[in-house]
């Protein structure tokens, strides 16, 4: 999967929690939590449905990995290509 499918799916994912998010007014480099306001249940709904998505487990511990747009992405692409 390459970063654009990735970032599509995330985007997805994020729409189907916070239907009111627009993706093209989201700065990437800010906390997501903030920009899309997300609550902590909302945020948790979020992660399993990219775990649905991707098939990617995000184990709580990374969390703290995950703050902006990009550094989820770049979360993913190295999980999805460590396979």
């Amino acid at each position: 999967m390459d970063d654009a499918q990735i970032r599509r799916e995330v985007l997805e994912a994020l729409q189907g929690i916070a239907p009111e998010v627009e993706p093209e007014t989201l700065r990437s480099d800010r906390p997501l939590r903030d920009e899309v306001d997300l609550d902590s249940m909302d945020w948790l709904r979020f992660l399993a449905a990219l775990h649905l998505r991707l098939g990617v487990n995000i184990p709580e511990a990374d969390y703290q990995q995950l703050a902006s747009l990009d550094a989820l992405l770049a979360y993913l692409g190295r999980r999805l290509a460590a396979g």
